[in-house]
């Protein structure tokens, strides 16, 4: 039995620590490659007409400010497309109101709530754009967001499938959310730039990405019967081969959970949606032709069997430690490293997030960022995991209950 604890410690010290060094090097390598400052002419009257899709279930506390606030973006040849999926509150009612004020604004209310992938369905379907960016229901783009994703797709060739952009955290006087500011650049940002010099990304970011409509068409849209849809997509995509950029100077404003037990059922949706995911496409191993989305696959598995060594690793050091005081030696040496090397990512990626949005004051808070975030998601997964596999086994639509977005007097808007 100590023997195969040891093999477990072993890995649950050197798996995070060389995916560290990983993301680190990668996060370089993509700001210096590709976050080189462009001239794009903004006024020009070339800009392609966008499609802006927006989702919405019980809403009605943030709808009205999202569709006012994207009204004022600079891209001017756009429509607003918002899908009222079956509120129970007064979403629908505002988004008649607000469509009788904007012209470019349609409705589409539906009776029923069918879940997120579905509404942007029938948007698409509604759509007059060869180009969709889709955005939820309490985010802000950034004015030049849209002119940032839309110019990919005449820059790098017709495959070009997606764009996704980079989410900002907007509320941040809580604890929690400073974490959640600290998480979005040096975990999601930084993947998200190490993936994409590996060529593919785990997931577009369902907060605010840009469609090709023809790859959606081509891959079948969305899938109603998965929990994260923005997941699902991808993967889809990436399948047909369709590539997926990323695009950090694409600021979407977002609220973000603000309470314990809102963050829980966000990260239980988002670990459910990539263990579904990996679930449902496990052929692509078996394929040569899909080796560029191998170390995507396989990464994954890696990091749910991280989680639940260093669960097994955790519970049988507390058991046979002898004292408290030779618990808390192992602890801290088996711990040190991890957190100094975690340190020096966040610090690294705050730097480079720090372009676009004020964040490096952000660091005196990442000294609490290893702790809360390795015991939550470790506890994530294991809750998540057997969701995933009655998920895949029952099937049937996945639909959505409106999220906790945060304490709504903190959320600052001077930026936007």
């Amino acid at each position: 039995m100590e023997a195969f604890i040891n093999v477990l410690s072993a890995y649950v010290f050197f798996y995070p620590l060389i995916m560290s060094l990983f993301w680190i090097a990668g996060s370089i390598l993509f700001s210096r490659r590709w976050e080189k400052g462009i001239e794009l002419d903004f006024d020009s009257n070339d800009w392609p007409m966008i499609s802006i899709l927006i989702p919405c279930y019980n809403e009605e506390d943030t709808i009205e400010e999202t569709i006012t606030l994207m009204q004022k973006i600079a891209y001017k040849n756009k429509e607003i497309i918002a899908v009222n999926d079956g509120s129970q509150d007064r979403t629908g009612e505002i988004l008649h109101r607000l469509a009788m004020q904007h012209d470019n604004l349609r409705v589409i209310d539906c009776k029923e709530n069918r879940g997120k992938a579905t509404a942007l369905k029938l948007a698409t379907f509604a759509s007059k754009a060869e180009y969709l960016i889709c955005v939820d229901s309490d985010a802000v783009l950034d004015p030049y967001a849209a002119h940032y994703l839309i110019y990919h797709f005449f820059h790098h060739g017709e495959r070009l499938g997606a764009v996704t952009g980079n989410p900002r955290v907007r509320n941040r006087d809580t604890l929690l959310a400073r974490l959640q500011i600290v998480e979005y650049a040096s975990i999601i940002g930084a993947i998200k730039r190490a993936q994409r010099i590996w060529g593919n990304i785990m997931t577009i970011s369902g907060v605010v990405a840009a469609f090709r409509k023809k790859s959606l068409v081509d891959v079948g849209l969305w899938d109603h019967d998965m929990i994260t849809e923005d997941i699902s997509v991808s993967w889809k995509l990436q399948e047909r081969f369709w590539s997926i950029r990323y695009e950090p100077r694409a600021l979407c404003w977002m609220l973000v959970p603000e309470t314990i037990k809102g963050i829980w059922k966000q990260r239980i949706r988002w670990a459910q949606g990539g263990q579904e995911v990996i679930l449902r496409h496990w052929k692509v191993i078996l394929s040569w032709s899909h080796r560029r989305i191998w170390p995507l696959y396989y990464e994954q598995w890696a990091s749910l069997v991280w989680d639940y060594s260093w669960i097994i690793v955790t519970v049988y050091r507390f058991i046979t430690a002898k004292n408290l005081q030779e618990l808390f030696i192992w602890f801290t040496f088996s711990s040190f490293a991890l957190v100094f090397l975690c340190l020096i990512q966040l610090f690294t990626s705050l730097i480079i997030d720090s372009k676009y949005d004020n964040v490096l004051y952000c660091f005196a808070w990442g000294a609490w960022y290893p702790v809360i975030y390795w015991v939550l998601n470790a506890m994530i997964v294991v809750f998540a995991l057997p969701r995933a596999i009655k998920s895949r086994i029952k099937g049937g639509y996945a639909t959505w209950v409106s999220p906790d977005r945060g304490t709504r007097d903190a959320v600052q808007t001077t930026h936007l």
